[in-house]
């Protein structure tokens, strides 16, 4: 008998698949973290061969072990973005410098059946560099960031994956992380600022996609 489960998500992510490969992204389509680090360290990085990485937050990315390990490559320089000992401006700084690195890793906020990326930052690091600079990105989503529009996506964002980020940041101060929905807020401290929708990778293959078959991330 066929485990209505794996069946439903089976098609979905093929679906997905072929839709993004339409607008020109590579896609790997893979079942666990696990795999995905294999795919990326046997399938990608050694057509890529990077010299300089950076990458956007992303709890999908950290489940895979991909940095941990990537870091560990004395070949390649890793500019790390995320470093509490820094100051604000140096962090700014960094983030500048890597949006010209060789390979820029990211998570997506959401990703529609149609094959379309959609990201919302506060600062803009990440989708500036999803957009362009870096010569090669790869994104790592799980299926959980599936949904079936462009409008359906922007509701996920702004009231599901948004509030979910804002209680992440406990030292920030922002309405939805006490409400858990969108209050449009004027707060300093907003992460909402910056919306992208990425319909096509350009050029062709610039944008790589491993989709993983579980729940990662918010």
């Amino acid at each position: 008998m066929i485990d209505p489960h794996s069946f439903y998500w089976g098609k979905k992510l093929e679906h997905c698949k072929r839709a993004l490969e339409t607008n020109n992204f590579e896609v790997f389509l893979v079942d666990t973290p696990e795999r995905a680090q294999k795919v990326f360290f046997e399938d990608i990085l050694p057509k890529l061969r990077p010299r300089t990485v950076s990458w956007g937050d992303s709890q999908s990315l950290y489940a895979t072990g991909i940095l941990e390990k990537i870091r560990k490559d004395p070949a390649i320089e890793v500019l790390v973005t995320f470093d509490k000992t820094l100051s604000r401006e140096e962090i700014v700084e960094r983030r500048r410098k890597a949006l010209l690195v060789d390979l820029f890793f990211a998570g997506t906020n959401a990703l529609t059946e149609n094959g379309q990326l959609v990201n919302l930052d506060m600062v803009g690091n990440r989708v500036g560099a999803i957009t362009f600079g870096p010569r090669n990105v790869v994104i790592v989503a799980g299926r959980n960031k599936i949904v079936p529009s462009l409008e359906s996506a922007v509701e996920r964002i702004r009231n599901y994956a948004a509030p979910l980020n804002a209680i992440r940041h406990p030292t920030l101060k922002i309405p939805c992380q006490k409400t858990a929905t969108c209050m449009d807020c004027k707060s300093p401290d907003r992460i909402c600022n910056t919306w992208t929708f990425t319909e096509k990778s350009f050029p062709k293959g610039r944008i790589k996609i491993v989709l993983i078959n579980q729940d990662l991330g918010l």
